[in-house]
């Protein structure tokens, strides 16, 4: 598809211009140092694939959030959202942020699940200094050889969830991956598999399936085949849905084979249902019934949206709140002045607790273990996850010491 045609199937802007809610006066002359006179931020994600559910339009719902919160505008000057779909391909996010940059110029690019194309982008911020913040986006190369000064990793990448879900499985196995043939599923499968064989488990091998593959049934019996006794999910969307489903359909949970959904979102678990997806254990950044704060913010989401928020869409309203609070306080919206600032400021809010943004980009904060619940345990509608542990941020993500990022002093 050219770009201009996929820019009028899939481009949506928006110019929200609420009054300022900033509550620190505008420096003298800082409006000046915005520029173009606007802050844009492009929200970019699949729109209408397997991953529209757990990010897609629910994401730009966030962002909007977020900068309506804010007061709409940042240093006396307007804050714009506009939002695209990269379709999952590479080279579709790369010529739409280019595009974006170029012409439209974006000040920042924020959400970007699929990994492969979160890597494309994180190129291209580095090339033009424009701000990446990925909240979708999972693989954790991105804050490690591929990092970046504009590149900054908010709600959770694969060695975190390999450390949260991977990690108390070990001893389960031994192991065998069902693996999505993109960099995202690689990332999710080698750090899950080092921590499996660390913690002394065994891992049998892996079979890999294309990106939206419909058919698990040769996959899934190849994992049986091997004599596997977990079965680690590395893959996303509607490909975890789907893979989890027809698992279930063939009996291998009824063999003694049992799964282990590495990446999994609420809006998989409501995709599923509670009677095939029950005792899966998912690793979450966020989850809307945690506490007091989770449950306001994911109603106000919910009445907008329908649906209850992913860790992914939490995270993203975060990360553009955390990015607007960085302009103001360093006065304008040059990158590596605002990246800087983003990682000398804290991150409270609903989402995290006294995170932190470190070095080489990684937003540091608590990851959850959570089980889902049984149909007889569930009370309410979107009621389909209990907590079974927390996981401190300074064990939930890669050691600096570990950390194969050229910015990190060793």
């Amino acid at each position: 598809m050219s770009v201009k045609r996929f820019l009028a199937a899939g481009l949506v802007s928006a110019t929200l211009a609420a009054p300022v809610v900033i509550g620190t006066a505008v420096p003298a002359g800082a409006a000046d140092a915005i520029s173009d006179g606007v802050v844009k931020i492009g929200v970019l994600n699949d729109q209408s694939g397997i991953y529209v559910d757990m990010a897609g339009p629910g994401s730009v719902i966030a962002a909007k959030m977020a900068v309506e919160d804010f007061g709409g505008k940042v240093l006396g000057k307007p804050v714009e959202i506009v939002a695209g779909d990269h379709q999952n391909k590479p080279d579709v996010g790369a010529a739409l942020v280019n595009r974006w940059i170029d012409q439209d110029k974006v000040d920042t690019i924020v959400d970007i699940p699929t990994s492969s194309v979160l890597l494309a982008v994180q190129e291209i911020g580095r090339q033009k200094n424009r701000l990446v913040i990925a909240s979708t986006g999972g693989s954790s190369d991105f804050t490690g050889k591929f990092c970046s000064p504009v590149g900054i990793h908010w709600t959770y990448d694969t060695y975190g969830l390999a450390v949260g879900t991977g990690l108390p499985l070990a001893d389960q196995g031994p192991w065998y991956f069902l693996t999505a043939d993109y960099a995202f599923g690689h990332a999710l499968e080698r750090d899950t598999a080092a921590a499996v064989t660390k913690a002394g488990g065994k891992v049998l091998g892996t079979v890999r399936h294309p990106q939206g593959t419909g058919d698990f049934s040769s996959f899934l019996l190849q994992a049986q085949s091997s004599g596997a006794k977990m079965i680690g999910l590395a893959n996303a969307g509607a490909d975890s849905v789907n893979s989890i489903k027809q698992a279930r359909e063939f009996g291998l949970t009824e063999q003694g084979v049992k799964l282990a959904g590495l990446y999994l979102h609420i809006t998989d678990i409501h995709a599923i249902g509670l009677e095939t997806a029950q005792g899966l254990i998912m690793t979450q950044a966020f989850y809307w019934d945690l506490n007091d704060e989770t449950r306001a913010w994911s109603k106000r989401f919910f009445e907008r949206h329908k649906a209850m928020p992913t860790m992914g869409q939490a995270g993203t309203y975060s990360a553009v709140t955390h990015y607007l609070k960085a302009i103001a306080a360093v006065g304008t919206d040059e990158a590596q002045a605002v990246s800087k600032k983003m990682k000398e400021l804290p991150v409270n809010d609903f989402f995290a607790k006294n995170g932190k943004v470190r070095e080489d980009g990684r937003m540091v904060h608590d990851l959850y273990v959570l089980e889902v619940k049984k149909p007889s345990e569930s009370k309410a509608p979107w009621d389909y996850l209990k907590l079974v542990r927390t996981v401190p941020g300074d064990k939930a993500f890669r050691p600096l010491a570990e950390s194969e990022c050229p910015a990190v002093k060793k």
